[in-house]
């Protein structure tokens, strides 16, 4: 941190930076002894970068307008990764001093609400940091704490790939459907550990039990829709080595679409990973995962959120089908 800027810091806000604060060093490529491809991980490092800045500006401020103010001057693209870290941040402090309000739900309520998908996972982020097991997950949206698991799961795979990804290993607590929650989450943190390059993706998974792998496919092409990263070509090479998972990749791309949707920063990159894994634009995807999402049922064998995917997989097969009349496109 600049010298003079650090003056200008209070004294609590230094101490929380100090004690919570990641610097860019903790996440780079080099230091986490990922692949240094180019140019994914120039790519992946940016990602990460916004992430960076908003959780740091969320431990600088607590004011949720000052700190909408402050993400605004992230690039519109890279913004619901700001956010996200921002999602860790205000949770963190939530969890820290759970006698104040919350400054989720405040973020939430505010200039985060555009971003709610982005801003669950980011909370995942703050109960893998505190070893907050599933339960911690109940006081948020029924529908969407699921997105906290997911992110707790990216959470371990990026910093601990070792232990979770090439041992397999799942934290304690996560049974049932937390475990496949948190393995949509370590899907993700393939694309990222992997630095994009579909063919260390799928031999990442091929190592993972059978019944663990839809679950990281839907991750991987969640985070190869939303991040980018990948061309045409290398997009097709991941539709063709996951092609038993297609249902589930062409799910984890419209849930992509519909989040970039949501928050209004369409992507170029996102329409382009939705065309190619699930046959169709990013508009398309992203209508059909929100209208799979009516009319839920509450929790019961399976959660809602699970509901919410299998409608999502069942629409995408059917819309493929009915205007392609052989099968699917690219995958």
């Amino acid at each position: 941190m600049h010298t003079t800027h650090a003056r200008q810091l209070g004294a609590s806000t230094r101490l929380r930076l100090r004690v919570l604060g990641i610097d860019a060093d903790e996440v780079n490529f080099a230091r986490r002894g990922f692949p240094l491809v180019s140019p994914t991980r120039g790519r992946l490092e940016e990602v990460v970068r916004a992430f960076v800045l908003g959780y740091r500006a969320a431990l600088q401020d607590d004011d949720p307008d000052a700190l909408g103010l402050a993400l605004a001057l992230v690039d519109k693209e890279l913004r619901g990764f700001a956010y996200e870290g921002a999602a860790m941040g205000v949770t963190l402090r939530d969890l820290l001093a759970p006698w104040r309000s919350s400054r989720l739900e405040q973020l939430l309520a505010g200039p985060g609400g555009p971003h709610v998908y982005m801003v669950h996972v980011g909370a995942g982020w703050a109960l893998a940091r505190l070893r907050r097991g599933p339960r911690a997950t109940l006081r948020l949206d029924p529908l969407l704490r699921w997105l906290a698991l997911d992110g707790f799961g990216f959470h371990q795979g990026y910093f601990q790939p070792v232990r979770h990804i090439h041992a397999g290993v799942r934290p304690r607590g996560f049974a049932g459907y937390a475990g496949r929650a948190f393995d949509q989450g370590l899907g993700r943190s393939l694309w990222f550990v992997t630095a994009a390059q579909p063919g260390a993706v799928a031999g990442a998974i091929d190592r993972f039990d059978e019944t663990r792998r839809a679950d990281l496919w839907s991750g991987v092409a969640l985070a190869a829709s939303y991040a980018g990263a990948a061309d045409v070509p290398a997009l097709e090479l991941l539709a063709a080595t996951g092609a038993r998972y297609r249902s589930h990749i062409a799910q984890g791309a419209a849930f992509a679409a519909a989040a970039r949707e949501h928050a209004g920063n369409a992507a170029v990159h996102t329409d382009q990973a939705c065309r190619t894994l699930a046959g169709l634009c990013a508009r398309k995807a992203a209508e059909l995962t929100n209208v799979a999402a009516r009319g839920l049922p509450p929790d019961g064998a399976a959660p809602a959120y699970e509901i919410w995917r299998q409608r999502l997989r069942t629409a995408i097969t059917e819309a493929v089908l009915d205007r392609r009349g052989t099968g699917w496109a690219r995958v």
